[in-house]
């Protein structure tokens, strides 16, 4: 307040808001207090609900631009005495032009009839007759409320198709004029749809959330959020009564419109985000798509210098860590990934704001899989840079875990499962930082992948892949087996590792799963659980395959089952041979007798040979020294004997020292068909007389009525009674596998070595297990091979006929057996005499014989025992080229081990 005009003081204010063509709402420099200031003289037209007066918005516009947010001077001319004291007065802008003159000049207000009635002074007389001249000239040209057409405009106040408003306007910019600031975020515009037509509504400011100032609800006071005041005056100040820029994105759940409010000078949220008046909310992400990420910086600059709100804040230490190398090691779901660290270390970590397919969801529960096999083909084994959001505390029996982002090949996996529709993005709280610093992006690819819709958001449910397990039953696996033995690297998965050597495996084509288990190497053992203790190297081995095979593409050769339905053979990762890369490290030994009768023998070992020579793994002791004196002691050793040396001499070309003999009267109870492989019974007189009782007894007790009780669901493992399906009886039996489906089980029946499957009705309870238990009478089925004699297991002609020849000479008959080693499995090397082999009482070597007729030949790599025979190899290898030279067998089209 200063200065006097012609007798009347002269004030200085700031124009707050315009209520119409001639009446002002100022504050004070000083306070900020306001004062209601009308223009003398003139009238405008009225702005009011219930409709307005022509040109009653085009008269209060023309005001509000010339003086809204500008400093005036202004004199008082007159008050008019009523409940809210109102003062009348002239106004100079800092132009210098004068109100109301420009706006009579210009034809927006009317002179009062009663004008000069107001203010009898000289000074307003004067003013008076100037404002008559103005008026006469604006109505004589038309002008202002002087016009004889237009001024209408239609000003509604409620929207009533919100959606088809939204529609319509969508990505345009409307010119608005803001009418009221309610809070830092929500305001009333008059949205200047077009000429004649005018919507005044409630706006939402888009991605922004300002604190809440003191209101009433449902009759009790709430007080305000911390800076509501301070929010909702910065608005105010900026755009209180200004023409903006809107672009209309959408819908609240009120049905109000979510738009961004553009301030000349650039987008309100931004301003009131870096001052830390508001902060970002993720409900309007997907309507802004990338202006969401100019927000975000906007407050991650007022978070970094602890502004407004976030005064105080701390960034968490986790999001600022740096990005680190890794390498994917295992999906574990959808939105859980195991990884290795350059460092070596394993950890599961989840994906940040993102949730995989709900199992138990009826709806997302069938895409698990699928999103699981997305994310292996894409990631699995592949090398990723990792940076932490966050650590998600423990919950639900889950410990704490990691929440990251993950970029493969450029590409934010979280972002990539999203799009494909195999996660959901979680909403976060509004304190929660511990999100993904892509969150806007990944809630723009969620709506575009429910619009489509693809994955979880589809209606169409994935086909159902159910794989069948073969290796369930001995039966299925061998059916299964003769298929895939026909096929050569058959592609595969590695859905688990068991052990070193022992796989689970799928064949997506085949829709098959099964056990399968290396040829030609044995691994060490690893600890099952946490109460069993693992082999030497048996846990290193096991981590090996781990990481080298789980959840990889693979390749298998399949060659054979083995007793339990297991798939024996090659696994090929890389297309390198995995047994070979076991070996290189010394997690795994080869076996000698499978792996010569192997294409891969070489191969195999060689690489043995180089972990003992670099002492890796299990060779980690390895003395070459200490090994050739084992095979020097091992030919004294009471298991081993000179084959076919009756006479214990020796000579200077190789032959054996003399070795305690160790005969013993056998009978062969089965012959494998697969590798020849032999069973047999001790027969001596305690021996098969102890059997022969317990039998006898057996067999009296199962045809008793009240034995007759069969087993509903046998045990693998378990030790029952089987009925033999050739004669009828029953035998003691070990259960092998079980096939639930059709009610059967695998048997091997203990006392005689051979097996079959037998259904349920005809397995029952053992008996009384002091009678017939194992701890009455062991099992008499021993494990044998024959000494000195490699088969042909990979042609099944030439199999079958070894086959037949051994059961047509030595199966069910009582020979002798001569033990030349013992593994340590209990497993016997022998060679076999038939004594009355020619009919005459003439013996017979049958280890001989079978290498005469062609149906096998001499191991081409000796095992330690057999080097030291070298009168006995001397002997067969010439019965073997006796077998070449006639053609007999395998060598019926010449020498087949010849390059």
């Amino acid at each position: 307040m200063s200065d006097t005009a012609k007798g009347r003081n002269l004030f200085h204010a700031k124009v707050k808001s315009v209520l119409s063509g001639d009446t002002l709402v100022l504050a004070s420099l000083e306070s900020g207090q306001e004062r209601l200031f009308s223009l003398a003289f003139v009238s405008a037209p009225k702005l009011q609900r219930e409709g307005e007066e022509p040109f009653a918005f085009q008269s209060r516009d023309f005001l509000r631009r010339a003086t809204v947010g500008k400093v005036i001077q202004f004199v008082v001319h007159y008050t008019i005495p009523t409940g809210n004291k109102r003062e009348y007065g002239t106004v100079t802008l800092q132009s210098g032009e004068e109100l109301p003159k420009a706006c009579i000049a210009d034809g927006w207000v009317k002179l009062r009839e009663d004008a000069r009635r107001k203010d009898l002074s000289e000074s307003s007389g004067s003013l008076l007759d100037e404002l008559e001249r103005l008026q006469a000239k604006a109505k004589a040209d038309g002008k202002g409320v002087w016009a004889t057409q237009g001024g209408i405009i239609e000003n509604t106040y409620e929207i009533s198709d919100p959606k088809g408003f939204v529609q319509k306007f969508n990505g345009k910019d409307l010119d608005a004029v803001v009418e009221r600031v309610l809070t830092g975020d929500r305001m009333i515009l008059r949205l200047l749809v077009s000429p004649s037509r005018h919507v005044q509504t409630i706006v939402t400011v888009a991605g922004i959330r300002a604190p809440k100032r003191a209101n009433t609800a449902e009759g009790r006071e709430q007080p305000a959020e911390p800076l509501a005041n301070e929010s909702h005056q910065f608005v105010e100040a900026r755009l209180l009564q200004r023409s903006v820029k809107v672009n209309v994105l959408g819908l609240t759940p009120q049905n109000q419109l979510i738009c961004v409010v553009k301030h000349p000078n650039g987008s309100i949220a931004d301003f009131l985000l870096k001052e830390g008046l508001a902060q970002c909310t993720d409900f309007h992400s997907t309507l802004l798509g990338t202006q969401m990420k100019v927000l975000r910086l906007a407050e991650k600059h007022a978070k970094d210098n602890q502004l407004g709100i976030f005064k105080g804040h701390v960034e968490s230490k986790a999001s600022s860590a740096g990005e680190v190398d890794a390498t994917i090691s295992r999906i574990v779901r959808p939105d859980t990934i195991s990884v290795r660290t350059k460092s070596g270390g394993e950890k599961t970590v989840q994906l940040s704001s993102i949730r995989g397919p709900k199992p138990k969801d009826e709806k997302q529960g069938p895409h698990e899989q699928d999103a699981k096999e997305f994310l292996r083909k894409k990631l699995i084994g592949k090398h990723v840079r990792l940076s932490t959001d966050g650590v998600k505390p423990p919950s639900e029996g889950y410990p704490e875990r990691e929440v990251v982002t993950i970029i493969a090949s450029n590409k934010n996996v979280a972002l990539m499962l999203v799009e494909a529709g195999y996660a959901s993005v979680i909403r976060h709280r509004k304190d929660d930082t511990d999100r993904s610093p892509y969150y806007d992006e990944l809630l723009a690819a969620e709506e575009v992948a429910q619009t489509e819709p693809k994955g979880i958001w589809s209606s169409k449910a994935p086909a159902a892949k159910a794989y069948q397990d073969y290796s369930e039953s001995l039966q299925k696996a061998k059916i299964q087996s003769s298929v895939l033995q026909r096929q050569k690297k058959v592609p595969a998965v590695v859905d688990y590792v068991k052990s070193g050597s022992r796989f689970t495996v799928l064949i997506p084509r085949e829709n098959a799963k099964l056990t399968f288990v290396l040829s030609c190497i044995r691994a060490p053992r690893s600890a099952r659980n946490p109460n069993e203790k693992a082999e030497p190297f048996g846990q290193e081995a096991h981590d090996f395959a781990n990481r080298r095979c789980l959840q990889r593409d693979v390749e298998i050769d399949v060659e054979s089952t083995d007793k339990q339905g297991g798939f024996i053979g090659t696994l090929y990762i890389n297309r390198e041979n995995f047994a070979k890369l076991l070996l290189e490290e010394g997690y795994a030994t080869v076996h000698a007798y499978s792996a010569e009768q192997s294409a891969h023998a070489n191969e195999l070992f060689d690489a043995e040979q180089r972990a003992k020579d670099a002492r890796k793994g299990v060779w980690q002791d390895y003395d070459p020294a200490a090994e050739e004196a084992d095979g020097e002691a091992m030919q004294d050793s009471v298991n081993t004997k000179a084959n076919g040396t009756a006479n214990g001499t020796s000579s200077n070309d190789g032959a054996t020292a003399p070795v305690k003999p160790d005969y013993r009267d056998i009978m062969i109870s089965h012959i494998d068909p697969a590798t020849c492989a032999l069973k047999f019974q001790h027969i001596a007189p305690t021996a098969s007389h102890a059997l022969s009782n317990l039998m006898s007894a057996f067999r009296t007790f199962h045809l008793s009525p009240s034995s007759s009780s069969s087993t509903a669901a046998p045990k693998t493992g378990e030790i029952l009674a089987a009925k033999f399906s050739e004669d009828g009886e029953w035998y003691r039996a070990r259960i092998r596998r079980n096939d639930r489906d059709a009610k059967t089980s695998e048997v091997l029946f203990i006392d005689y070595g051979n097996s079959e499957s037998v259904p349920w009705k005809n397995i029952r309870p053992l008996g009384p297990a002091e009678k017939f238990g194992t701890t009455k009478l062991k099992p008499q089925a021993v494990d044998a091979q024959l000494s000195f004699c490699q088969f042909p297991t990979g042609n099944k002609e030439y199999m079958d006929d070894a086959v037949a020849f051994l059961r047509e000479n030595v199966e069910g008959k009582q020979v002798v057996g001569s033990v030349d080693f013992v593994e340590k499995d209990g497993g016997l090397w022998l060679t076999v005499f038939d004594p009355n082999g020619r009919g005459k009482g003439e013996e017979v070597n049958v280890n001989e014989e079978v290498v005469s007729e062609g149906l096998a030949m001499v191991p081409r790599k000796l095992k330690g025992w057999e080097t030291g025979r070298g009168d006995v190899l001397k002997r067969f290898r010439e019965r073997e080229e006796e077998a070449k030279g006639s053609r007999r067998g395998m060598w019926e089209y010449g020498d087949l081990t010849e390059d």
